[in-house]
């Protein structure tokens, strides 16, 4: 089943997440999303990416309830794949415009951090990296993200208290760069993802490189053991019990 859409129009390519109603994500959304940005670097006639989700998500994050029942060993394998796709998007040498049409949680929350740019609908979507709340930790890939974002004092406060912050209180804090309505998001997506491929490819390219190949060093340097931790944490008896209690209502 495919659960990443391509559009491509004018240049601009429109990837849509879609996996039932919240887009929540497992290995095959993670393999799909990565075969796709592959192949949309390699495209000569694509000159900037829109990431988006279908329905009222972008992304509720992982899909706990598919990962309740997987080995340690087998999560883990899971996890490398899905931080190796975050700094993969992170330094992809095109343009990528989250256009964040719904709630972006925890690892939804993840994969926007990587974009260049973020769209969110005005509302009640929520964005979040809520992880402290279910008794989980997070990524070292993601504390650099955030910090790149936000600085680290507004890092810290976001992670320490798992706040679901509005798409107003996210523009305050440097989490999302643009507010719009639910009409107005792709189109207003569109444009800055245009607007950015407007600029001389091999320049953008490696501007882009010079800023975050640092960043990238560093969450390489740190993510193994990161990722380690987050297992150990994830499987604990507290963690697992919280996590029994997390349901998907697909309806």
């Amino acid at each position: 089943m495919e659960y990443v859409q391509v559009k491509r129009d004018r240049g601009i390519a429109t990837l849509t997440l879609s996996r039932g109603k919240v887009n929540a994500l497992n290995g095959d959304v993670v393999d799909q999303l990565r075969h796709q940005l592959e192949v949309l670097e390699a495209d000569r006639d694509v000159r900037a990416i829109v990431l988006t989700g279908s329905g009222g998500f972008f992304s509720f994050g992982f899909d706990i309830p598919e990962f309740r029942s997987q080995t340690a060993e087998s999560f883990s394998r899971y996890v490398s794949a899905f931080t190796d796709l975050y700094k993969y998007l992170f330094r992809h040498p095109k343009p990528v415009v989250a256009a964040l049409n719904g709630h972006t949680i925890a690892g939804g929350c993840m994969l926007a951090l990587a974009c260049d740019r973020r769209v969110m609908v005005s509302g009640k979507a929520k964005i979040s990296l809520n992880e402290i709340s279910f008794g989980s930790t997070v990524f070292a890939g993601s504390t650099e993200m955030l910090r790149f974002w936000i600085g680290g004092a507004n890092a810290a406060e976001v992670l320490y208290s798992g706040a679901m912050y509005s798409a107003e209180e996210a523009r305050a804090l440097g989490l999302v760069h643009q507010v719009t309505t639910d009409d107005d998001l792709l189109p207003s997506a569109t444009r800055s993802a245009s607007g950015l491929a407007a600029k001389a490819a091999p320049a953008f390219a490696s501007i882009k490189a010079l800023l975050r190949t640092p960043v990238v060093d560093e969450m390489t340097r740190r993510e193994g053991a990161s990722i380690r931790e987050f297992v150990d944490i994830w499987y604990s008896e507290a963690t697992r019990a919280n996590l029994d209690k997390i349901t998907i209502r697909e309806g």
